[in-house]
């Protein structure tokens, strides 16, 4: 029986021609990613990069207060750890697994190595990383200026795109997390989305009913940074 797992579920793996992937094929390791799990800490030593394919990852900004907000999510479109290949082996954020699933690791000497290599890796990780820094900004920006409504909608439809399911475990408390809100301002935009038919929410577990409904109710935003990602990779075989 064929395994359901594959690189290939991995955009940027995906992208690569087989001259490319080869010399990776045999040092990509599948692991599962647990709800919850730390992938690395604020300052620590990176060991791995991460090619989600089933999972989504949150690259987590923590304050001395305890509060903290989600910059950016990774999953099937991209790779956890750029700082092993952007000139440092650190970063001030965290990455926890915010969807469990899959993800293909890469050790760090070899993630160097091939980085190192000019050719289409080398092009497709900077232009994600590229697309990486305009996600954290437009999101900075959302988390500013739009309604946690519009946030919860953003951030549904970037979890759609990532999994291959409508059933989201997504509970208050995380989504609260992630948007840097109050969980009471979940409780009551998630109310006003149910009630409108676009989800079905019951105990951690949201059914997306109406995904084009959703996608009335968001900001610009999701749309921006969807579109910029799209743009940057789709050419990035170019050199």
């Amino acid at each position: 029986m064929a395994s359901p797992h594959s690189p290939n579920q991995n955009h940027l793996l995906a992208a690569l021609s087989s001259a490319e992937f080869e010399p990776l094929a045999a040092h990509l390791e599948l692991v599962p990613l647990l709800l919850g799990e730390v992938l690395y800490e604020p300052g620590g030593q990176l060991q791995h990069a991460y090619f989600p394919t089933t999972a989504i990852v949150s690259l987590h900004y923590v304050m001395e207060s305890g509060a903290s907000s989600e910059a950016s999510g990774v999953g099937n479109e991209g790779v956890v750890g750029i700082s092993l290949f952007m000139g440092g082996d650190t970063t001030p954020s965290s990455a926890v697994v915010r969807n469990a699933g899959h993800a293909y690791r890469l050790e760090r000497r070899l993630v160097k190595q091939e980085f190192n290599r000019v050719g289409l890796i080398r092009r497709l990780l900077l232009r994600y990383t590229q697309a990486l820094l305009a996600q954290m900004a437009q999101t900075a920006a959302c988390n500013r200026h739009h309604s946690v409504e519009q946030q919860l909608c953003r951030l549904l439809l970037l979890t759609l795109d990532r999994m291959p399911s409508r059933e989201l475990i997504l509970t208050q408390e995380l989504i609260a997390s992630v948007l840097g809100v109050r969980r009471e301002g979940i409780t009551e935009a998630a109310g006003k989305l149910q009630r409108a038919g676009f989800i079905r929410y019951h105990r951690g577990h949201i059914s997306v009913l109406d995904r084009s409904g959703l996608e009335t109710q968001t900001c610009e935003c999701y749309a921006v940074a969807k579109m910029e990602r799209s743009r940057l990779l789709s050419d990035a075989r170019h050199p």
